[in-house]
């Protein structure tokens, strides 16, 4: 085992000295985070296109479809924040590898479901693990990368495939249930979590977290619940309505955990989440920018997704290849974004010019008619949004880590994939209950023989109305709380590798 550590440079952007730790095992490291991060954020998305085929070979009803998602939402976006804790208790490889091995257990569970039950318990558990290996990924990567130059590429490239697996997620359940079956976009994760488990064993040596905190039960129990009542809630909205009294009661409950959980945070010895985190401008903006973003671009996968197979006919191949453009945009600004422009000028204006190019994305995709074309009416909106996105990716997920102390780094990552889960977790059922209702009073009030199209695609380009004015919203949100100037250097760490 060999230990390097690297010098402090004064200022990102700035020509650092040469790292005395740089040998290439770093960015093989990068590679098998980006592995484990890909693995997260396809199971968001992958199952959605394989939900058909899945509900006909279980047979369970329209009114159990949705957990087959939600189940995975709720149990990663209410558990991310202890999550994040265990890694700085249990350090970071540790978390990671367990995280790791329970995500793939989980993913072989639902891959070889015989029922209903059987099949959410699998997604359910699969959250659970990914709310392991989320800030643990986060984490090592913000340990191992502590050149500017170095982070600044690393994390570009994170928050590109952050950004863009979802998209990647419809191609490949697409390309999966066509193929072969629905039960392979489970399956997929074993070979993925193989390869990221043995990068581990090999590139990452044992480490002791240098400091371990105690747990703070009352915090995580409220934390817990309150996320847990807020995604369900939200998720009831869908098909009971937001007056039924099981909304509306899962919603002021989970609110006023979540403030409750805010309050302790401020007086407990040992807080699940410093307030000292979230009250710096910068980290502040970053995990809010995010979570606007995930709940305005949930719209785009969501309803597009239905506009292309069900009012253009698309095969789910044929939808998960126009999702690329998208994915194309946010891998290039993303990068770019994060090597090139945020040394020089800071996330302010990235967090910004990202989230106003989304919102104008957003408004060219509003334009969609029962028949429009890919290339004029879809794809503008898709490469002028993904472009937009990459910028905010790879700024806010930089944002949210930097200049906190190691001790905190795991519950610093959790914040911000508890920001993203969350937020396209709301955004899904909101968007989908505006949309709903829009469709509903279309129909009232317009006749036809093709009425029924026209009033799903007037329902979808109603939520990306809603979307384009969440994206603008969270431009103003950025310019008022980003700190401008560029971000300060990360301490030296101690980056361990394996021989």
């Amino acid at each position: 085992m060999s230990t390097n550590t690297l010098e402090k440079p004064p200022i990102l952007g700035e020509s650092p000295a040469r790292s005395r730790a740089g040998d290439s095992r770093r960015w093989w490291v990068l590679a098998v985070l980006s592995l484990a991060q890909l693995m997260i954020v396809l199971d968001a998305t992958i199952v959605n296109i394989a939900l058909p085929a899945a509900q006909h070979s279980l047979g369970f009803g329209n009114d159990n479809r949705q957990w087959i998602v939600t189940a995975y939402a709720l149990a990663f976006g209410s558990l991310l924040l202890l999550g994040g804790k265990l890694t700085d208790f249990f350090g970071v490889r540790n978390t990671f590898l367990v995280g790791l091995v329970g995500f793939a257990g989980m993913s072989a569970l639902g891959g070889a479901a015989t029922g209903f039950g059987m099949l959410v318990t699998a997604r359910a558990g699969q959250g659970m693990f990914g709310a392991l290996l989320a800030p643990a990924a986060l984490s090592l990567l913000a340990t191992t990368f502590v050149n500017p130059a170095e982070r600044a590429k690393a994390f570009g490239i994170f928050g590109a495939i952050a950004g863009g697996g979802g998209g990647l997620g419809l191609l490949l359940g697409g390309i999966l249930t066509d193929w072969a079956s629905w039960r392979w976009t489970l399956f997929v994760n074993l070979f993925i979590a193989a390869i990221a488990l043995v990068g581990v064993l090999t590139l990452v040596a044992h480490q002791k977290a240098a400091v371990r905190p105690k747990l703070d039960l009352p915090g995580t129990l409220a934390i817990t619940l309150g996320l847990s009542a807020i995604v369900f809630g939200f998720s009831r909205a869908e098909t009971d309505g937001w007056t039924s009294g099981v909304t509306l009661g899962s919603l002021i409950l989970g609110a006023v955990l979540v403030i409750g959980f805010g309050f302790w945070q401020q007086r407990s010895r040992n807080p699940l989440l410093p307030m000292r985190i979230l009250l710096d401008r910068t980290r502040g903006a970053a995990y809010l920018v995010m979570l606007l973003a995930a709940v305005g671009v949930f719209a785009v996968f969501l309803f597009l997704t239905y506009y292309m197979q069900v009012s253009l006919g698309y095969s789910p191949i044929k939808t998960g290849l126009a999702f690329m453009p998208m994915i194309g945009g946010i891998i290039v600004t993303s990068t770019v974004g994060s090597t090139v422009l945020l040394p020089k000028i800071g996330p302010r204006l990235l967090l910004v010019g990202g989230m106003a190019l989304a919102g104008a994305g957003m408004l060219l995709l509003t334009r969609l008619t029962v028949d429009s074309g890919y290339n004029t009416a879809i794809l503008p909106g898709l490469v002028i949004l993904g472009a937009g996105m990459g910028l905010v990716f790879g700024a806010a997920m930089q944002g949210a880590v930097v200049g906190v102390d190691p001790h905190d780094s795991g519950v610093a990552s959790a914040a911000i994939n508890v920001m993203q889960q969350v937020g396209g977790s709301v955004g899904t059922a909101l968007l989908s209950t505006i949309s709903a209702s829009a469709v509903t009073g279309y129909l009232s009030s317009h006749t036809g023989t093709d009425v029924a199209a026209r009033a799903a695609v007037h329902g979808y380009t109603t939520a990306f109305w809603v979307s384009a004015g969440i994206f603008f919203g969270g431009a103003v949100v950025a310019a008022l709380l980003t700190r401008g100037g560029r971000l300060p250097a990360p301490d030296p760490e101690t980056v361990v590798l394996a021989h």
